[in-house]
């Protein structure tokens, strides 16, 4: 088994568990708000003031993106990658909202 298929069975495997977590937790109290999702995305990025590095290979940020689709409803989810970019105060916003909304296959029109 080559190394690629190894990572991608460990990242479901992972997924899998984090969506028992997520549906375990579900039934322990309400979901997470779309503020924590913004302010969880937030501590997701690596940044600087010009932009946002590690969209494209962070799983971390890949998981809350799944979370927040399962948790929210749609019409949030631009909402909140839009105000989780903007609290960074990046200068390389609107390509970091393109490439969140591509890699959670999101759609940005409001």
């Amino acid at each position: 088994m080559k190394s690629t298929d190894l990572a991608r069975r460990d990242r479901e495997i992972k997924k899998a568990r984090k969506r028992e977590m997520v549906l375990e937790r579900k039934g322990q109290r309400d979901s997470r708000t779309p503020g924590d999702y913004i302010n969880e995305f937030v501590e997701a990025f690596f940044y600087d003031d010009q932009k946002i590095y590690n969209i494209e290979m962070s799983e971390d940020i890949l998981v809350l993106l799944e979370d927040m689709k399962e948790e929210l409803p749609e019409k949030q989810w631009a909402n909140v990658i839009r105000k989780a970019v903007n609290k960074t105060k990046v200068k390389a916003r609107d390509e970091a909202v393109d490439q969140l909304a591509d890699l959670g296959e999101i759609s940005m029109d409001g």
